[in-house]
């Protein structure tokens, strides 16, 4: 049996392109387009990228909200990838996910105790007495007080409001939250205290989190690996310390190049990227990168680069190497 809770092959999603009084497909958006990756229990995987890159199509194909088009995914060692019905429904309740919108994704005419007690009461797992002492603990677990569950989502700060997501993904006891950008609408310093409550709820709850995010900084506090996505690919994935620094990949390095760092001794030197990323609609052959690639060698614009381990754990998808 394998040593990981979800393993990731050859993930595609392609959107057809309809045209015509008939609506024929005359092409395919191709919003996913070959991602691989894995995670162990108890870890962390970050994926981080430009907006558009496909890393939120890939969050939602693995929470099977979204249908693939190609490849599998196997979590828990069952492959979940065309699963649907009661055997979908059973499984779901292992893995959870935590929104970008803490405004949207709670129903403002539900209080928060129907908030956080809808999984429990749909899945039959608790009734009664059960599911308020359950609610009870949840928001006490998450930083809130139990009397809070009377209220409505429009009394909460947004900070509040995503304690509240966070603890109805954890109601089920799942072993995996995929949390896609699940600070990004947050203030500064509430990001800070989310994620400082996600940490200590991993060590907690023994958590696996998929966290998607643009921000660098987020990404390295709280992951342990980090995946860097680019046009519908994934690039470069690594041990957080390893990818930040000595990154391999061209896009990585002018990636980390724009973050600023407080604490690095030396200053990376600037890297600009000159011209705009291809459309998913017409992706460039071979690299997907080697438009905008600084350091372009001719087999790039021919041969699409394997994503190959490089050093021990540290895997990248590059013709340099």
């Amino acid at each position: 049996m394998s040593e990981n809770l979800l393993e990731v092959t050859n993930l595609k999603k392609y959107f057809p392109i309809n045209a015509g009084l008939m609506k024929r497909t005359v092409g395919h958006v191709k919003a996913v387009d070959g991602v691989s990756f894995t995670v162990a229990p108890g870890e962390t995987l970050g994926i981080v990228g430009e907006s558009g890159c496909g890393k939120s199509t890939t969050g939602r194909m693995i929470m099977r909200v979204m249908d693939s088009t190609e490849g599998r995914i196997i979590f828990d060692g069952q492959d979940i990838t065309k699963l649907k019905g009661r055997g979908l429904r059973n499984i779901r309740t292992k893995f959870q996910m935590v929104f970008q919108d803490p405004y949207a994704s709670l129903n403002p005419k539900m209080t928060i105790r129907e908030v956080i007690a809808e999984p429990l009461l749909v899945n039959q797992v608790a009734s009664g007495k059960q599911v308020v002492d359950r609610v009870a603990h949840l928001l006490e677990t998450v930083g809130l007080r139990p009397d809070d569950m009377l209220r409505y989502p429009h009394e909460f700060s947004g900070g509040q409001r995503q304690r509240v997501g966070i603890a109805r993904a954890l109601a089920l006891n799942p072993k995996m939250i995929v949390a896609d950008e699940a600070v990004s609408a947050l203030d500064v310093s509430i990001q800070s205290q989310v994620l400082n409550l996600m940490v200590d709820l991993k060590k907690e709850f023994n958590l696996s989190y998929i966290f998607i995010s643009h921000n660098l900084a987020v990404v390295r506090h709280i992951s342990d690996r980090v995946g860097v996505m680019y046009l519908g690919q994934m690039v470069e994935v690594s041990p957080k310390s390893d990818l930040y620094e000595n990154p391999l990949h061209p896009y990585t390095i002018a990636l980390l190049s724009a973050a600023p760092e407080a604490k690095r001794k030396e200053k990376r030197e600037r890297i600009i990227l000159q011209g705009d990323v291809p459309s998913p609609a017409n992706p460039p052959k071979g690299c997907p990168f080697h438009t905008r690639c600084p350091r372009v060698m001719d087999v790039c614009r021919i041969q699409r680069p394997e994503l190959r381990e490089i050093r021990p754990g540290h895997f990248a998808a590059c013709h340099l190497h």
